[in-house]
């Protein structure tokens, strides 16, 4: 590990670097959770609202997706950006027709994602019509008809795409895939495309389905915790307080990543004195400092270890019994795992062989072992089979389907695994579509739609003329911001349902729609009842979420209640699927979806149980594995990895502690210790010598993909600025979605399709500085207006956004 003691600091356009920090959470989380509250909600606002935070008859956080403790709820049962996510949405700023009116496409487009975001909430339907400059105000019943005349006119209902955020409640989901069904068509891109989809392949291909197998006691009764590829300080900070218990139970956690994140080093519980006044809870008792694509070869590297200490002491390593009776593909696999050359794991992982044999003593010494990873595994052009061989480790051990054991995907945002189980997929079963047709009496299409890479390369190419997204920003979460942003301005509409302005508002089809939404925290009423919403979390909880704030205008509708209106615009009042008394009962929805989704009978009374209800989950709950031959099965892959093209570097996107997902709170990485500023990019000490940088040089980042004939394509983005970390040597680390311009939309995860996010081959050129008075990279030309970024913050270099 590089050593940091003598870090440069330097404090130049707007930036400053300091030391990073070595733990996570603390006194400072308190305060900045406070002072973001205080600065968009108001004193009142934020008490009332942080007190109802994650309680049961609270509302579910619109963050992550991480699950209460089951039987008892903490009285502030929140984390940081927790609090930060509530206080984006529930801000009593507010955009509304005078913002638009003011604000030209233009001239928003000059501004940041940041400044963006930091506007309000929207408060009305807005529409820019074929070569307008501003969006202007429509009703609610015109923007349905101009949405369901372009949809009939369409020559097919495939030309349509409809996206989908991960923090859309069961219910929006459930109805807005039925409405998308009932048009007929499967494209129903959404966030999974972009984050967990090699999880899915690989788990249904192993164990049956394609969801973790642990619950929050497992972890605190785990005797082994491997963290891969995940930074639970910034992205799930309530997992820490669920390690301080595993810790305490005398659980061993081994953290791998390429950063010595603070979140996996030491956690200070501000809700307890040690929190506090002390030192905190250690949480990592190894740290594998790993190259960036190195995991697979790790878990094939302990694999191989775990065999020959098998072949020694027959009978103490394998489960017999497990892999006999309930696994198939055993001895194929592990011919091929003895054949793994272990030179070439320690070359691919950077580590030592006495690293990675103690991790396997560590393995071979418990009895339940739990393994825990999240994007640095899944956005690897090797994902689906790195998070196969994972799951092989385990299987070897037989550790599924019993306590403290078993694989723990840790997923995204708040219900992004509840909108996949209410249907939001491009490949549905057959059993649920069937199960959809015989409730409603529609005929579901069974061609395969797209996904979002595929979506993006259809509407790019002009097989795609309607785009609408249900939340999310899809414009700066997808790869390949000029090519996304070019699709998006070929189609003839795109629909945007959102609670805040982003950037997908301001680059549009030849129509654009913006449509306003209720949020999570919003009070929901319809027809003089207060209607209710659920969520699924990362471990197939099931439970409410009600919100109690006013809602930030009276022009808000719900996302329910947004699809229904527009399904009856759509296909009139003779379609067989009761849109309106969904619109006006969510009960209602309920009880359809019991009918239809296995594992939700009696939907609408457990939902209403304190703690809610937890799905089925076969190998879980009985060691069934519902796969092709019955089995848990193990899945010969080739050894793949990352190596470091000479005068290269690979780099990692990730998110600043500052943000959630494509949403910028602010321009501060507490954790990493840079402050006032994005665009950055961390790199040892090692590099920038060999490289002939100095800390605080201003670079542009060019990456460089090769295609299959040979060429190379290359990306840029322009003046980043280079701060000394703690990588492996021939590693770096930036922002998204700054990044995101640098990776092309064919780079992509074998099976999952998955943008590969955390491998991207670049190379450096220094900066040259602007002239005095020229236009930021990506900005308009002209003098900034009021509010726009600083010299700290510039906005993406992409040409798409210029014109």
């Amino acid at each position: 590990m590089t050593n940091t003691t003598d870090r440069h600091v330097f404090d130049e356009n707007d930036i400053q670097i300091t030391d990073p920090k070595s733990y996570a959470a603390g006194v400072p989380a308190v305060l900045v959770s406070l002072r973001r509250g205080l600065e968009q909600m108001g004193p009142l606002r934020t008490a009332r609202t942080l007190a109802r935070l994650n309680q049961r008859h609270g509302f579910d956080c619109p963050g992550c997706a991480w699950p209460e403790t089951p039987g008892h709820r903490k009285a502030a049962e929140f984390c940081e950006n927790g609090a930060k996510a509530v206080a984006e949405e529930a801000t009593t700023r507010k955009v509304g027709p005078a913002f638009f009116a003011a604000h030209s496409i233009p001239e928003l487009l000059a501004q940041t994602d940041f400044w963006l975001g930091q506007q309000g909430r929207l408060t009305h339907p807005m529409i820019i019509r074929p070569g307008g400059a501003h969006y202007e105000p429509i009703g609610w019943d015109e923007a349905y008809a101009v949405i369901a005349e372009h949809l009939r006119a369409l020559p097919s209902p495939d030309e349509a795409i409809f996206y989908t955020s991960g923090r859309t409640s069961n219910e929006a989901a459930f109805v807005y895939q039925l409405m998308i069904r009932s048009f007929g068509t499967n494209n129903m891109p959404d966030c999974s495309n972009m984050c967990h989809e090699s999880s899915g392949t690989a788990l249904t291909e192993t164990i049956g389905i394609g969801k973790g197998s642990v619950s929050v006691t497992d972890l605190e009764d785990a005797d082994l915790i491997l963290i891969a590829g995940q930074n639970p300080g910034t992205n799930h900070p309530r997992m820490l307080s669920v390690l301080e218990k595993a810790k305490a139970s005398g659980a061993t956690v081994i953290a791998i990543n390429p950063l010595p994140e603070a979140g996996l080093l030491r956690f200070k519980d501000p809700q307890k004195v040690n929190g506090v006044l002390g030192d905190g809870a250690q949480i990592a008792d190894e740290f594998l400092q790993i190259r960036i694509g190195g995991d697979q070869a790790l878990f094939q590297g302990l694999a191989k270890l775990l065999l020959e200490e098998e072949d020694r002491r027959p009978g103490t390593v394998l489960d017999r019994e497990f892999l006999d009776s309930r696994c198939a593909g055993f001895e194929q696999w592990a011919e091929h795992i003895r054949a793994v050359d272990l030179a070439t794991v320690l070359e691919a992982t950077g580590l030592t062989r006495e690293q990675i044999e103690q991790t396997a003593r560590a393995l071979i010494a418990s009895n339940a072992t739990i393994v825990c990873w999240a994007m640095g595994l899944t956005q690897q052009t090797h994902g689906v089979a790195t998070i196969e061989d994972a799951v092989a480790l385990l299987l070897m051990r037989g550790m599924i389907g019993k306590p403290g054991a078993g694989v723990c995907p840790v997923r995204g945002h708040s219900n992004v695994q509840g909108d996949r189980t209410m249907g939001i997929w491009e490949k549905m079963p057959e059993s649920f579509l069937q199960a959809l047709d015989d409730e409603f009496g529609i005929r579901s299409p069974r061609r395969h739609g797209l996904d979002a890479v595929d979506s993006i390369r259809a509407m790019r190419d002009g097989a795609a003329h309607v785009f609408m997204a249900m939340g999310g920003n899809f414009l700066s979460a997808t790869p390949d911001t000029d090519v996304t942003a070019a699709a998006l301005r070929n189609c003839a509409l795109t629909v945007q349902i959102s609670t805040k302005l982003n950037r997908s508002h301001l680059v549009h089809g030849r129509t654009g729609i913006i449509l306003p939404s209720l949020g999570r925290t919003d009070k929901d009423v319809r027809n003089g009842r207060k209607q209710l919403v659920s969520v699924e979390d990362s471990m197939s909880v099931v439970h409410l979420s009600r919100g109690g704030l006013t809602p930030a205008g009276e022009q808000l509708r719900s996302e329910v209640a947004i699809v229904c209106e527009l399904a009856q615009a759509l296909f009139g009042p003779d379609h067989p699927v009761p849109w309106r008394g969904f619109a006006d009962d969510y009960d209602a929805i309920r009880d359809a979806i019991a009918r239809v989704v296995p594992g939700f009978d009696d939907f609408n009374t457990r939902v209403r149980r304190p703690d809610g209800f937890v799905l089925p989950h076969p190998p879980r709950d009985e060691r069934r594995f519902h796969t092709a031959t019955g089995k848990a099965n193990f899945v010969v892959n080739d050894l793949d990895w990352v190596p470091v093209p000479e005068g290269r570097l690979i780099l990692q996107t990730l998110r600043s502690h500052d943000q959630y997902n494509t949403t910028i709170y602010g321009l501060d990485d507490r954790y990493r210790g840079v402050k006032g500023g994005r665009r950055v990019l961390f790199v040892n000490d090692r590099d920038l010598e060999s490289f002939g940088f100095a800390a605080g040089d201003r670079v542009d980042l060019i990456s460089e993909w090769p295609r299959p004939d040979g060429t190379v394509e290359a990306r840029r983005a322009d003046d980043f600025r280079l701060v000394p970390y703690p990588t492996p040597v021939g590693n770096v680390a930036a922002y998204y979605p700054e990044t995101n311009p640098l990776i092309p939309l064919d780079h992509v995860a074998r099976k999952s399709n998955t943008p590969v996010s955390k491998a991207v081959t670049i190379r450096l050129e220094a900066h040259t500085p602007r002239r005095e008075g020229a236009a930021a990279p990506g900005t308009a030309p002209g003098r900034p207006s009021p509010g726009s970024p600083g010299r700290g913050e510039l906005v993406h270099r992409s040409v798409a956004w210029d014109e």
